[in-house]
């Protein structure tokens, strides 16, 4: 790919929004077990880790434990919703159904395909973010203003996934060759960028490679927005995760439009 392909941004005009009503007239067909999916997993982890597990643990870096997991589960939520339906479900409508080819016999272009598609998957994750931020209205967790400082930020990181998803997407050669970025980096991420403990408790070598992952920015960003407001290292973190953001979706353009003009 040219470098100068960086320097531009992607057009995302009426073409893109019509492929993002599409996809969004079938989730509110299929609401209910939508919702149940990517709502229903995140709650039985607050309740199970946050609540179950936290009560083991008194204080965790001067909050309590479930203070300290729920910004992580904010996070990973948007990264789990989001990544998988730029994965599986972008894979199906590219190969199985032929959407994308039965797209472009309209006015829609391969660009505006991969805009619409990488906005939808973004917008899902962050449905499933405003869901677990719902519920965690009824167990006090949402007391504060910040939390819609830190909503920008959320959908943010789920545009790194889908994008990043979208990039696996197009490398990918049958479903199962997902259970290389599931098992191989999204899994990890979720283990590893500071969700569940501190970093600072990682040896040495994993903890400064912890930072090569989005998901530690995000969780980092999250977590110190909701905890102190827009800091000097929230900014830091939210703009790694812009950068990321940037790069993966120009990947992700390039190579999905040559699959579909080729």
């Amino acid at each position: 790919m040219k470098i100068k392909n960086f320097l531009v941004m992607p057009a995302v005009n009426s073409g893109a929004f019509r492929v993002w009503s599409r996809n969004f007239l079938y989730f509110r067909k299929t609401l209910l077990v939508s919702l149940f999916w990517i709502v229903l997993e995140p709650v039985i982890y607050l309740g199970a880790i946050g609540f179950g597990l936290g009560a083991f643990v008194s204080n965790m870096g001067g909050m309590s434990y479930i203070e300290f997991f729920f910004p992580a589960l904010l996070a990973s939520t948007a990264m789990m919703v989001a990544f998988f339906e730029a994965t599986y479900g972008n894979y199906t409508k590219l190969t199985h159904q032929k959407t994308y080819s039965t797209i472009m016999l309209t006015r829609v272009g391969p660009e505006e395909i991969v805009a619409g598609e990488l906005l939808w998957a973004a917008s899902k994750g962050f449905f499933g973010v405003m869901g677990v931020t719902v519920v965690a209205l009824f167990f006090g967790l949402v007391d504060s203003y910040r939390i819609f400082l830190a909503l920008p930020i959320l959908f943010l990181l789920s545009g790194v996934f889908s994008c990043l998803g979208m990039i696996f997407t197009s490398i990918a050669r049958n479903y199962d060759s997902f259970i290389y970025s599931t098992s191989g980096l999204i899994v990890p991420m979720s283990l590893l960028s500071g969700t569940y403990f501190p970093l600072e408790h990682l040896p040495d070598g994993l903890r400064y490679a912890a930072y090569v992952f989005p998901l530690t920015h995000g969780v980092a960003a999250v977590r110190g927005v909701l905890q102190f407001g827009l800091t000097r290292e929230v900014l830091i973190h939210t703009a790694v995760l812009v950068i990321v953001t940037w790069v993966c979706m120009n990947i992700s353009f390039y190579r999905i439009r040559a699959k579909l003009l080729k």
